[in-house]
């Protein structure tokens, strides 16, 4: 059996009567922009505090968020969806889970929740990482200034240790777009459930996940370059301009 192909399929009604097959794309495209925003401010917060803690001189607290980072990056992501949507209406108190359960938008919030725990570990890791890779002279010249826990963190560590963090957090953030899609499992509409509905009335499968997938690699690109223009104004020498006459300097020495 040959496939029809139809590139033109974007611009027929949609079964939902909210407008075309392109617009029913963009507004899961906004549900999956509005899920991966929400769930990183979650993740940026706890991981920043637990990676702090990782790093802390105190050995309970230590303790505390290795088991934290063990606990929610070892746990598969299907799972935990599953886990905050299912399970855990079901173990609060009678009133607050039957209220939870009988929201409208109950999958767009057990998702935003459970992405932002499951990458705040993530981060935590990258953070403690970026700490724990900086010289200990720096810590101590701190404290011998007199600076308390806090801000040696605050003032010292944490601003030297973000320029290094800042890589490996924005594919943090790449997958942390990425895995919205593993939100349709429990209902929610976003681009991949978007794109997923859309061949399922149409049967134009190709061109349904076609669009998704150059969606998805648009979002994902741009969100680089946003994070190179960051990365070049907080990092000295890493504008394209330092890098472009460093390489001029080395090539006349050559």
């Amino acid at each position: 059996m040959n496939y029809h192909w139809n590139w033109m399929i974007f611009g027929d009604p949609a079964p939902d009567g909210t407008g075309t097959y392109m617009d029913s794309l963009l507004s899961g495209l906004g549900w999956t922009l509005t899920t991966a925003l929400l769930a990183w401010a979650i993740a940026m917060v706890l991981g920043v505090i637990v990676g702090v803690l990782k790093t802390t001189e105190s050995a309970t607290a230590r303790r505390l968020a290795f088991a934290y980072i063990e606990l929610f990056r070892n746990i598969p992501l299907l799972v935990q969806m599953f886990v905050w949507y299912f399970v855990i209406p079901e173990l609060l108190p009678g009133a607050m889970g039957y209220w939870i359960k009988t929201l409208s938008n109950g999958p767009f919030v057990a998702a935003v929740v459970c992405l932002g725990f499951f990458t705040s570990a993530r981060v935590a890791v990258q953070v403690s990482a970026g700490i724990d890779a900086l010289p200990r002279g720096q810590r101590a010249a701190a404290k011998a200034l007199g600076l308390r826990t806090w801000q040696i963190y605050r003032y010292v560590l944490l601003p030297v240790a973000g320029r290094r963090m800042l890589l490996p957090l924005t594919n943090e953030f790449l997958n942390n777009i990425k895995n919205t899609s593993v939100g349709l499992t429990i209902g929610l509409i976003e681009l991949t459930a978007t794109a997923r509905a859309m061949q399922e009335f149409s049967f134009q499968v190709f061109e349904a996940f076609t669009a998704a997938t150059l969606i998805y690699l648009v979002v994902n690109l741009s969100a680089v370059g946003v994070m190179r223009l960051i990365e070049s104004a907080v990092i000295p020498g890493r504008s394209f301009r330092s890098l472009l006459q460093r390489n001029r300097r080395v090539n006349r020495h050559a």
